[in-house]
């Protein structure tokens, strides 16, 4: 199995084919971007630079909203948005699509509607969806996502524990139930490191953050253990540290405290190392067994 990274436009500042020469040059394989944007020829732009770089494209979708939907929208409305979005991305032939999907405030039984739902829309129009554990949306937290998975087990989930380890203020460790249930339905990974007490820790390499990012690599390997063993070929995973209140800033200036792109390229790089070691491990225990 290999591991295959992409570059997040969230955060980036420059143009999208700036990104895609980042991308390039960090050794990733794709992009990962909405098709719907406020700024004007954003679609045409991203066909261009993926087109011009040979680059690969995961679709991101937000239903009924932004990364936290409208409180109030319907199933229906969430449902409507995701196809629309699915349509509009389709020309670009995604590698798949990553869904922010679902309503935190809804009943359980809601949300397995929703997603059973989209399967069915993904499935009419040839596209892989593939749900994240985002705050805000339906698998915001571990135990709603056992919930929803027991009930639907051909659903596809994006993996973003730090979201699970800032709602639960606990590492994922203690969750270990969770984490290998969500390693059987896992298709993505989004690599960012939280904290008890936030999403994204000031930098995933300081030796005060080595415990949180030593649980979140834990996780990360029961995703690939369990892809593995499912026959995946290729893994992914996006190195996705943020803006919008994710990165630190310092009082008063309101000065970054790190750069975004290198946060990004350290957690990039070094999961590249810890996937090799990993694989390596993984090799000679099995010849062990042979």
């Amino acid at each position: 199995m290999q591991l295959r990274t992409f570059k997040t436009l969230w955060g980036h500042t420059g143009s999208i084919d700036q990104g895609a020469l980042l991308a390039r040059a960090a050794g990733c394989a794709g992009l990962e971007a909405p098709a719907t944007h406020s700024a004007p020829g954003h679609l045409e732009q991203l066909a261009s630079a993926l087109q011009t770089h040979e680059l690969e494209w995961i679709q991101e979708i937000c239903t009924a909203g932004s990364y936290v939907p409208r409180r109030h929208a319907s199933i229906s409305e969430h449902l409507e948005d995701l196809e629309a979005q699915i349509v509009l991305g389709k020309p670009l032939a995604p590698r798949f699509i990553n869904v922010m999907g679902g309503c935190d405030a809804w009943p359980v039984q809601d949300s397995v509607d929703f997603f059973r739902a989209a399967m069915d829309i993904a499935d009419r129009h040839g596209v892989l969806c593939s749900f994240e554990t985002h705050r805000g949306r339906s698998f915001y937290c571990p135990w709603n996502t056992v919930a929803i998975l027991q009930e639907l087990p051909a659903l596809k989930i994006t993996c973003d524990f730090s979201h699970w380890v800032v709602v639960s203020e606990r590492l994922m460790d203690s969750e270990w139930d969770a984490v290998t249930l969500a390693a059987q339905h896992a298709h993505h990974i989004h690599g960012r490191v939280g904290y008890d007490q936030g999403p994204q820790v000031p930098h995933p390499g300081a030796p005060e953050y080595a415990e949180a990012l030593a649980s979140h690599q834990r996780c990360w390997e029961a995703v690939w253990q369990a892809q593995q063993a499912r026959g995946y070929s290729e893994t992914t995973l996006t190195p996705e540290f943020g803006p919008d209140g994710y990165l630190h800033h310092l009082p008063f200036t309101n000065a970054p405290i790190a750069d975004l792109w290198e946060l990004n390229r350290w957690i990039g790089a070094e999961e590249q190392r810890h996937f090799a070691r990993w694989s390596h491990a993984n090799a000679t225990k099995e010849a062990r067994h042979a």
